[in-house]
């Protein structure tokens, strides 16, 4: 956790920043981009929200605080739940946000939620395991609700290549990247009508600037924390992603 918040947003967002123009700050774009997840969902008060894969509990905090919602999020990462139970018991907000170290396949196959939303998580599924992915989301979502799934995708799919090497040794490990028409084949057979589609690509590029900049901003302590060579590995996988998305 310490390692990141050297060079995420305040609100610990791991994800791409929404930007209205390349000069505004990353804190800001980070704000602006829970902002528009929530009125891309239409959440309304008293809704009830999954986050699959919440991270350090932006979304979820955001919501409950602005929008109103009971929030429940889970995520894999003992790290991010500390972190992330802690948030909440800060900010007040234990009657409107659930916080659970959980499996999305443990979850109940039962429609609680009426908004379901992912950002950032399911690249670590494996496209292979996309029909249980979308199955479960729809088992849990009420009819006539609503899920926002929010991933890195490519043109390409994933092949063996250096790169993708590279990535899942030091840094996703089982990570991968699926075509935009994969994705959205995925979830219509699942069930879901598609009713948006917007790419972020150009958001990605800044945001990654953002954090490089950030991250070797922080060098010193990023070595006393993680060590050289983790360092090394995260500046390149940064400043690399930030070619690709540009």
């Amino acid at each position: 956790n310490d390692f990141y918040r050297l060079w995420l947003d305040p609100e610990m967002v791991y994800s791409c920043a929404y930007f209205h123009d390349a000069e505004q700050s990353l804190a800001a774009a980070q704000r602006d981009k829970l902002d528009y997840i929530c009125r891309k969902l239409r959440l309304t008060k008293g809704q009830q929200l999954l986050d699959v894969g919440c991270g350090w509990g932006a979304l979820v905090c955001w919501a409950a605080q602005h929008y109103g919602v009971q929030a429940h999020g889970i995520t894999l990462s003992e790290q991010q739940y500390s972190y992330a139970i802690k948030r909440v018991r800060d900010e007040g907000l234990e009657d409107r946000v659930q916080i659970e170290l959980r499996d999305y396949r443990d979850l109940p196959a039962v429609a609680t939620y009426d908004r379901v939303v992912s950002v950032g998580m399911f690249e670590h599924i494996g496209i292979a395991n996309f029909p249980r992915y979308f199955n479960t989301v729809k088992q849990v979502l009420k009819p006539g609700g609503l899920f926002l799934n929010h991933g890195i995708t490519n043109d390409v799919g994933w092949q063996e290549t250096p790169i993708t090497r590279f990535l899942n040794r030091y840094v996703f490990p089982d990570g991968e990247l699926a075509r935009i028409s994969d994705v959205s084949n995925a979830m219509e057979q699942a069930g879901f009508e598609i009713i948006d589609i917007e790419g972020l690509r150009r958001h990605y590029a800044l945001t990654l600037r953002h954090w490089l900049k950030a991250l070797e901003a922080a060098h010193n302590e990023a070595k006393e924390q993680v060590g050289e060579a983790l360092y090394r590995i995260w500046r390149l996988y940064m400043a690399g992603s930030a070619y690709y998305f540009e």
